[in-house]
């Protein structure tokens, strides 16, 4: 009986440890996610930035909107007032998995910003720097300005949706219309719902209301206060 309490103390104490370990990993794993990779897309995205303007002030001569190096492919900066007053995030070429880690990326072979046709983007909603956390705060009518080279261009909210991962049909031209031409200059959001799952896409559709030279500043409703 004596040997028998032994085995069984010594088999619950090595569940106990394993546990433990377990615990320590998991742990571990989480901090990895939530704080390290935050970190690192951190200082990759401010580098991207620092490229970006490093780039446009030596391009004066360049008439593109957006440039590709070997370095960085920048294509300008997102900023979204609902999201903070000091909001503002790289976009970069690509939506893999490496671009996504330095900012916010564009879906290839959807149109650049300002440009008739979709401009389409997407961004980690959890770790990897998580530039779209609160995309969820999106209401109709907040504005999203898109920062190139040349141009400012102020895109107006008209709706966010909640669809499946395979409704690819959110990046099309003109979104809901397969096969339509467009008329006009849209916007696309996208990001995983919920925040930490990917059952789901949040998406934030909206149209070009503005456009105004970078050279003129900030559109106004970057600078009001309030």
């Amino acid at each position: 009986m004596t040997r028998s309490g032994d085995v069984l103390r010594a088999g619950a104490r090595g569940i106990g440890e394993l546990l433990i370990t377990v615990g320590l990993v998991l742990l571990l794993f989480v901090a990895y996610q939530l704080v390290w990779t935050n970190l690192e897309a951190e200082r990759a995205q401010s580098k991207v930035a620092d490229q970006i303007r490093e780039r446009w002030r030596g391009a004066q001569g360049n008439t593109a909107e957006a440039f590709d190096g070997p370095e960085v492919r920048g294509l300008g900066f997102l900023r979204i007032p609902r999201l903070g007053k000091g909001y503002s995030v790289p976009v970069v070429q690509g939506v893999g998995l490496d671009e996504l880690a330095r900012g916010i990326g564009h879906y290839p072979g959807t149109v650049r910003a300002g440009q008739v046709g979709n401009f389409a983007v997407a961004g980690h909603r959890a770790t990897h720097g998580e530039p779209f956390a609160h995309l969820d705060r999106i209401r109709p009518g907040d504005v999203v300005v898109a920062e190139t080279r040349r141009h400012w261009f102020t895109y107006v909210v008209d709706e966010t949706r909640i669809v499946d991962p395979s409704d690819v049909w959110v990046i099309d031209p003109v979104p809901g219309e397969p096969g339509a031409e467009p008329t006009e200059a849209l916007l696309t959001l996208t990001t995983c719902n919920p925040r930490w799952a990917s059952t789901e896409r949040l998406v934030v559709f909206g149209h070009l209301e503005d456009e105004r030279p970078r050279s003129l500043g900030p559109p106004p409703v970057l600078t009001r206060k309030g």
